[in-house]
């Protein structure tokens, strides 16, 4: 299986940089190419971002030991409310996740229970050795590389909020996130002023870590 995965994505990776270098030529119709490659790899996903509040000031204080040890305790508790919630996790770099949904309340579901599972945890225990989260969502078409990379403009929002402008317990989303939300769901938003480049909105989403209707996994 990790053969046939590995293949899969050297095709796709070998295929995009083969179309790139036709784009590169002189007097290349790149308007075509351009379209050959969304045709190829383009796909609509809800995409996620989360990092720790505080963990770099963390790592400078309490050491390299200490740094492993949470990202190790924050994927052992958070990796199965991903599966629950049918979150691919396509890419995890220190103390940041990045994690593809096809269903964008799904998503939203699983960030809200992301951050429970995160206060239950943190319960009794002392301010640095608890997990912070913050998170980022975005939604459209992107570029999805095989099974190890995406790109596009609401991948790069959703890093921006998770990973910069979010704080401790935040879900931050864009506007397309907030649009494609089901109405049927009770998800409710608040704008905030720092949009990310590519998107034309961005919202806070509202939830209390005490709602009795989110049940902790």
């Amino acid at each position: 299986m990790g053969q046939k995965r590995a293949i899969a994505t050297s095709a796709s990776e070998e295929r995009l940089e083969k179309l790139l270098e036709e784009r590169l030529k002189s007097g290349a119709d790149q308007d075509f190419i351009d379209k050959r490659i969304w045709d190829l790899f383009g796909e609509t996903w809800c995409v996620m971002f989360t990092d720790l509040s505080g963990f770099s000031r963390g790592v400078a204080k309490f050491g390299i030991i200490h740094f492993l040890q949470t990202i190790y305790e924050s994927h052992r508790i958070l990796i199965p409310v991903l599966d629950e919630h049918d979150g691919i996790l396509l890419k995890d770099e220190g103390d940041s996740l990045m994690v593809l949904f096809r269903n964008t309340n799904k998503a939203l579901q699983c960030a809200i229970h992301m951050q429970k599972i995160c206060k239950k945890y943190n319960e009794n225990r002392a301010l640095e050795e608890q997990i912070l989260l913050c998170v980022g969502l975005g939604f459209g078409k992107i570029l999805k590389i095989g099974d190890t990379d995406v790109f596009g403009a609401e991948v790069n929002a959703a890093s921006k909020l998770g990973e910069d402008t979010a704080k401790a317990w935040e879900i931050l989303v864009t506007g397309a996130v907030k649009e494609n939300a089901d109405e049927t769901t009770d998800f409710d938003f608040e704008p905030i002023d720092d949009v990310p480049s590519g998107s034309e909105s961005a919202f806070k989403l509202v939830y209390t870590l005490d709602d009795p209707k989110w049940v902790i996994l």
